[in-house]
């Protein structure tokens, strides 16, 4: 968060990665299960754009790209919830500490998810 300098009051950082970021459940992530994505530009800008859902290591690779660089609009496009709780243990691995925090708080099923 950064402050305001005129009324030193907390408004969100453009640059963080704030809870309003992700949607309020895990069902409104109505992404595909299976097949090819072709990411657009603004997510994955450098490298492999077409993911194979099929292909665990192509899957995570896709989420990494949507989690870290997407809007709430990219993850209901392209994430899909039951994917995410599956590959989530993993999938964490591969993220930033926000991006892992900030998901875990509002999803506690996919903390219970890295224990199980």
């Amino acid at each position: 968060m950064a402050e305001d300098g005129d009324e030193r009051r907390r408004v969100p950082s453009q640059w963080g990665y704030g809870a309003e970021r992700v949607p309020t459940t895990l069902d409104e992530l109505a992404g595909p299960k299976g097949g090819q994505v072709e990411l657009p530009l603004h997510l994955a800008w450098s490298g492999l754009r077409v993911f194979d859902i099929g292909d665990v290591k192509l899957l995570l690779g896709m989420y990494r790209i949507v989690l870290n660089n997407g809007s709430r609009e990219d993850f209901i496009q392209y994430l899909d919830g039951e994917l995410l709780v599956r590959h989530w243990p993993i999938l964490r691995k591969m993220l930033g500490r926000g991006v892992r925090r900030t998901w875990e708080e509002a999803f506690p099923e996919l903390r219970t998810s890295v224990v199980a």
